[in-house]
């Protein structure tokens, strides 16, 4: 089959080239993978930023989330059976979705949403899944709750915006100017625009803040959280807790500990509670998305379409940040 991989870490550029059809065992599904979406953790992974949470061997099939079709099942799945449309994300130990084919266990899939293309499908798991466990998990975000979502223009924030709005909240996001239309009709209440306006300043007492940004961004969002708020971060630092929950041993905790002791200090200061979300896989809540989408109260948004050769301009152009909603590899 063809696939996109990298042979080392690095700002290397992938490679097009032939690699084994993967074999599946009894419990997965060979997906024959028509559209795939690029997301920011391809090129963290790719950089070895992940390296302490994630180990990989090379050469790697890079891709987080995808949709298909199932061509073959495997002796004990019990929920799909071949020519069933697919959407999923798999399990972090069997990525790979930049290529014609995939392995992917049954309990990460769902049937992809009737309403939607193989391309509008594709855009949805990794940033659905990631929202979804924020906003349910983690925030236990209720009707009438007030949210900033940063960079509500992206990948993630087109969905977070949307899903917020369902679930009765008041949303406010920082976009630039290119964005502002886009967010608004997604339902955004209160918009910044983070060139000319500093969201510390204007936001007061909200109940949570969803980043997707980190460093800086993050850590002047402490000041827009009430008392007892909730922050959650995919692009922060992993603390201590998230290295205890996810079990990661005594020296990873220490190293993780050390590093976000910043963070940590601010969690005090403000009495808020941060969360480093390590998105983990699920067919069931993409099975919830599928019927959000299906009633209509979800949309993709997609920003541009690349052909599967041209998968190394898709990624320079993700990596450039100027996207606005998702950026889609079309394979099929």
């Amino acid at each position: 089959m063809r696939a996109m991989v990298i042979e080392k870490y690095g700002k290397v550029p992938m490679r097009l080239t032939e690699m084994p059809t993967p074999e599946i065992n009894e419990y997965e599904v060979l997906a024959e993978i028509h559209a795939a979406s690029i997301n920011p953790i391809d090129f963290k992974i790719r950089d070895g930023k992940v390296k302490l949470l994630l180990k990989y061997k090379m050469p790697l099939i890079l891709g987080s989330d995808f949709s298909g079709v199932v061509v073959k099942v495997g002796a004990k799945v019990t929920h799909f059976k071949v020519g069933d449309e697919i959407y999923a994300r798999p399990r972090k130990s069997k990525i790979g979705t930049f290529a014609e084919y995939i392995s992917v266990h049954e309990d990460d899939i769902a049937l992809k949403p009737k309403n939607l293309t193989f391309e509008e499908a594709a855009s949805i798991p990794l940033v659905g899944l990631t929202t979804y466990q924020a906003f349910t998990d983690i925030l236990q975000l209720r009707k009438g709750e007030k949210i900033l979502i940063h960079a509500g223009a992206g990948g993630v924030g087109t969905f977070a915006i949307q899903l917020a709005k369902l679930k009765g909240a008041t949303v406010a996001t920082t976009a630039s100017e290119a964005g502002m239309n886009l967010v608004e009709s997604l339902g955004a209440d209160e918009i910044i625009n983070y060139k000319t306006q500093k969201f510390e300043d204007i936001l007061k007492n909200f109940d949570a803040v969803f980043d997707t940004l980190g460093g800086e961004i993050l850590e002047k969002s402490f000041n827009v959280v009430k008392d007892g708020g909730k922050i959650v971060s995919v692009s922060g630092l992993p603390n201590a807790r998230f290295a205890k929950e996810y079990g990661s041993g005594f020296f990873k905790a220490l190293l993780f500990s050390a590093a976000s002791s910043k963070l940590t200090s601010l969690e005090k200061k403000h009495n808020v509670q941060y969360t480093f979300l390590f998105m983990e896989p699920s067919g069931e809540q993409l099975s919830i998305i599928a019927n959000y989408i299906e009633a209509g109260n979800i949309k993709p948004v997609i920003d541009k379409v690349f052909s599967f050769d041209d998968a190394q301009k898709a990624m320079e152009y993700a990596e450039s940040g100027r996207a606005k909603g998702k950026i889609i590899l079309k394979l099929k």
